[in-house]
């Protein structure tokens, strides 16, 4: 068992391989290297969650009875927002921040996706 460097060598290259299936290289790839960044991260699935949780709150408080306080609730949340948007200096400040949000969209352009940074780049432990 005492054998150096070059007849190791010798050995390991006189092995009879077999040749890999034709694709596992590319396959491997496609797992590893180039998979796609996730669709959602673990934030904004987390948000989504919640907001279904909820939606779901909601529709069962409303099959239980619950809904009359809700529709007045909601009732009451239409009036007060009616009530301010009627106001004329809100609609005109309403409309200053608008235009002044299309003109700087318009003239500042969109930055490029390609910047962005990627989803699969925030967890290196993978």
């Amino acid at each position: 068992m005492n054998m150096d460097d070059a007849a190791l060598e010798r050995a390991i290259c006189s092995l009879a391989l077999e040749e890999p299936p034709a694709g596992m290289r590319a396959s491997i790839l496609v797992a590893t290297a180039y998979r796609p960044a996730p669709a959602f991260s673990f934030l904004e699935l987390a948000a989504l969650g919640a907001l279904g949780a909820v939606a779901i709150w909601l529709g069962v408080l409303l099959v239980l009875g619950g809904g009359t306080l809700f529709v007045q609730t909601l009732g009451v949340i239409g009036s007060t927002l009616s009530r301010a948007l009627s106001n004329g200096a809100t609609l005109a400040w309403l409309a200053a921040g608008g235009a002044t949000a299309f003109w700087l969209t318009l003239f500042t352009g969109s930055q490029p996706i390609a910047l962005a940074p990627h989803r699969s780049e925030r967890g290196a432990g993978r």
